[in-house]
């Protein structure tokens, strides 16, 4: 397949759905989703595959089992691509808000998030994902994830890079609103642009975070 962008109709379909999340909307509406949302993704992913690995698509459809909000359908499609044996993943994401791009870890497990902050308080290691996420702030990406409020145990107060330190999770992301560029190869190059620019971040949870140890969690 050859990705020719994100098709407005696509943005449209989001637009609706918005507006009536509703079985009715989503079986009426189901042939427009898949030729100009989900194929176009398809597409993307395969073009950004031999760089970057296999993508998982998300499902459309929301788990409603524990949640207040219990509308049937996600009005966005997201994938990710997480290669066995590292902490970091990358996403992706169309919606009718445009297209959003991001990567890093969402979710540590303890174990990982020990190694995390030993590596934040190193001397070396420490001072290099700092340099890292500065430069992404400047380049105009959002650091986000999970952080505690107090300092955490086995820490001082004024321990240095404390704004990393109490994180549980690091990722940076990027959005753009909807524009004719996204309608074109162009939204490939950004994505992969973007995704390109967190190498060097993925790199460091890599090599200092790593996959967990803890035994996957059996499913009932």
């Amino acid at each position: 397949m050859t990705f020719e962008g994100f098709p407005d109709e696509g943005l449209v379909f989001y637009e609706g759905l918005e507006a009536d999340n509703t079985k009715t909307y989503w079986t009426r509406s189901k042939g427009t989703y898949e030729a100009h949302v989900r194929g176009p993704l398809l597409a993307l992913l395969e073009e950004l595959g031999p760089e970057f690995g296999t993508a998982k698509v998300f499902r459309p459809y929301r788990d409603v089992r524990f949640s207040n909000d219990k509308t049937p359908y996600k009005t966005h499609q997201g994938a990710v691509i997480h290669p066995e044996g590292r902490a970091s993943a990358l996403y992706v994401q169309i919606s009718a808000d445009g297209l959003r791009v991001a990567g890093g870890c969402w979710r540590l497990e303890s174990d990982q998030v020990s190694r995390y902050r030993r590596a934040v308080a190193d001397g070396v290691q420490g001072p290099r994902l700092e340099k890292e996420t500065d430069r992404l702030s400047a380049a105009g990406w959002s650091l986000d994830g999970e952080r505690l409020v107090r300092v955490p145990s086995g820490f001082d107060a004024d321990a240095p890079r404390m704004d990393l330190l109490k994180r549980k999770s690091l990722h940076a992301g990027r959005s753009w609103e909807p524009a004719d560029w996204l309608h074109t190869r162009r939204a490939l190059d950004e994505v992969r642009n973007a995704w390109r620019d967190l190498s060097a971040l993925n790199a460091w949870l890599d090599d200092n975070v790593g996959a967990t140890t803890k035994e996957p969690t059996r499913r009932r």
